[in-house]
């Protein structure tokens, strides 16, 4: 009895993808030898010149905005061929993802920074600077502990002073290049408690303020389940407290409103105003 062979029927190869499986041919390796090697995807769109650092890749994967193959990219640490066809798509236009949460902020509570002296606490990359200056501020002054951490092209921005290296709590009027009338936070590590007075000490007598609150800095480590406040009381408590504190700075409170997207860690983050 002669023995039977299977052959791969054609439309089981076409579903197939290179990386997955090697057809038939003359050639040892007919797809070279990068197809068998593999980087993560965050990494692999950045060596691709896709985007400028791995943040800004994984906030594109996280928006279902990458695919490999023709396959959507699920997770930023997924495995991709080297050599596997790529397509991206940004997934916002600012220079970080911290440009989204205040474009929510700015239309919840009404505010237009067009023509303002603009004040952004926490700046790191500038997301919130970026957002500001597109949306039409004459200048904005960019504040972090941190160094080296400003876009180069906001850096190099006439409209932009950088304060790198410096604390909010220890600046004085006379480091402001004119008063504030609209101020941005985005701090971590510590809290808006201690943040909020120095700031509303640097802005003008008629301003208002934009902050974003963050429970797990704010809540104590009692709270924290592997770095993320879970209770959804422990949060309402933490925007309660932070809306008493922007009433007693003598603004009138707005929000909290949930932040259109979570932090970088999972937890979710609220957005408050204030006019005064």
């Amino acid at each position: 009895m002669p023995r039977r062979v299977w052959t791969r029927p054609a439309s089981c190869a076409a579903s197939r993808t290179p990386s997955a499986w090697r057809p038939a041919s003359s050639s040892p390796e007919p797809f070279g030898r990068s197809s068998l090697v593999k980087s993560r995807a965050d990494q692999l769109l950045v060596e691709r010149g896709l985007f400028e650092s791995r943040a800004r890749a994984q906030a594109a994967i996280a928006a279902g905005l990458v695919t490999a193959n023709g396959a959507a990219v699920r997770k930023a640490s997924e495995m991709i061929a080297a050599d596997a066809e790529i397509t991206a798509q940004a997934p916002h236009p600012y220079v970080s993802r911290g440009g989204l949460k205040l474009a929510a902020a700015l239309d919840a509570f009404g505010f237009d920074p067009t023509g303002l002296t603009c004040l952004d606490v926490g700046a790191s990359t500038g997301g919130f600077t970026d957002l500001l200056l597109q949306k039409g501020a004459a200048h904005v002054v960019a504040v972090d502990v941190g160094r080296d951490q400003l876009h180069a092209s906001l850096r190099a921005d006439a409209r932009v002073t950088s304060l790198e290296g410096r604390d909010i709590r220890t600046l004085a009027a006379e480091d402001m290049p004119r008063p504030a009338t609209l101020a941005a936070i985005d701090v971590s590590f510590i809290s808006l408690k201690l943040v909020l007075p120095a700031v509303a000490a640097l802005l003008a007598p008629q301003a208002a303020v934009a902050a974003l609150i963050k429970p797990q800095f704010e809540a104590g480590r009692a709270a924290l389940k592997k770095g993320i406040v879970r209770d959804e009381a422990v949060r309402a408590a933490v925007c309660e407290d932070i809306a008493a504190l922007v009433a007693g700075l003598g603004f009138r409170v707005l929000g909290p409103i949930p932040s259109p997207i979570a932090g970088g860690d999972g937890n979710l983050e609220f957005l408050i105003g204030g006019v005064r």
